[in-house]
């Protein structure tokens, strides 16, 4: 979407040279676990390659960033865990986010003035390489977009499971990642499909997304296919229990330094169960690139039903007091927008 209050500004390209922009900026570090603060930067621009986006939405993906937060990222884990744009390292100092739309206020021609996803952290102006930034479609809202990483996931995460017409389907744990999965298969014909949840509150999100929602106990087993989202142990094995013989469970959750146990004894060699992970890191289809599976999640936000997933927002100067309210749970939250 073209910003069309931003002033206008001439393409590199445009230029008989290419001057160094140079722009002040802010952005939100993790000092030390569960302390945060806003630090005065500098951002500059000097490549033709490049483009300086404006902030102008971003979002805490709650799982993964109060994990971060908190410094609970295993040592073994730091190198798969960075963010494509992170500064510094886990357990702090450290720049963490991705979840970033703005407006490209420099860059190639094509690109000056449009809106852009990008996974990028907390930060007032960032400068990128031209190529690693999505275009946001005209239709989908800027505001919604900063699910864009999400919806990612979820579409990663569908390409693994391949759900057929007709499958039994239950999603269990409808945080952000399972809500997205949820409202994708919300749109393919034949399934029976539940969301699953121990919280009660999450049944009206469910209901905005057009897809039954049910307590554990309520969750109707024989299923063809769970795809497990609730970072918890408990939802892990219910999601075992769902399963018909030969059924299978697509792992999304990320557990951090946290051990799970799981009944591997019992029905499941006898019933020939599978746990699959998935992780957003690999492009699910050797078909595609990481490039057009964001282009397709940022199409997919056109539904306005996604909107049930933007569950608060806050102001990018409120981030170090926002942090610690969604890492205690004081802040309920599935994604929180933060808005520059």
């Amino acid at each position: 979407m073209v910003d069309k209050a931003a002033p206008v500004r001439r393409s590199c390209f445009e230029r008989k040279s290419l001057e160094a922009v140079v722009t002040p900026a802010r952005a939100f570090w993790v000092r030390e676990p569960g302390i945060g603060e806003i630090r005065q930067c500098f951002v500059e621009y000097n490549d033709a390659d490049e483009v300086l986006v404006e902030t102008t939405y971003s979002a805490v993906s709650r799982g993964t960033e109060t994990l971060v937060f908190t410094g609970r990222v295993p040592p073994s884990q730091y190198d798969v865990m960075r963010a494509p744009f992170q500064e510094g390292e886990f357990g702090g100092p450290v720049k963490y986010g991705y979840l970033n739309v703005g407006v490209v206020r420099e860059g190639p021609v094509h690109l000056v003035g449009r809106t852009v996803f990008c996974l990028y952290p907390h930060q007032t102006h960032y400068v990128v390489p031209a190529d690693v930034v999505t275009v946001v479609p005209d239709d989908v809202p800027p505001a919604r977009a900063v699910l864009g990483g999400t919806v990612e996931t979820a579409v990663n995460a569908l390409w693994d499971a391949r759900p057929l017409i007709g499958d039994r389907v239950a999603v269990v744990g409808a945080g952000m990642v399972g809500c997205a999965v949820a409202g994708i298969l919300a749109t393919f014909p034949g399934l029976r499909l539940q969301l699953v949840d121990i919280d009660p509150a999450r049944r009206q999100v469910a209901d905005a997304l057009g897809v039954e929602f049910v307590t554990p106990d309520g969750a109707a087993d024989g299923c063809d296919l769970v795809v497990h989202a609730s970072t918890t142990e408990a939802g892990l094995r219910k999601a075992l229990e769902l399963l018909r013989a030969d059924g299978r469970v697509i792992e999304l959750s990320w557990y951090g330094d946290q051990d799970v146990s799981l009944p591997l004894g019992e029905r499941f060699h006898s019933a020939r169960l599978t746990v699959r992970s998935s992780q957003v890191g690999t492009v699910a289809r050797p078909d595609r690139t990481h490039a057009e599976r964001m282009q397709l999640a940022l199409t997919l936000l056109r539904d306005a039903r996604f909107d049930a997933l933007i569950t608060g927002e806050s102001r990018f100067e409120e981030l170090p007091d926002v942090l610690p309210a969604l890492a205690d749970g004081s802040l309920p939250a599935l994604c929180h927008r933060i808005a520059y």
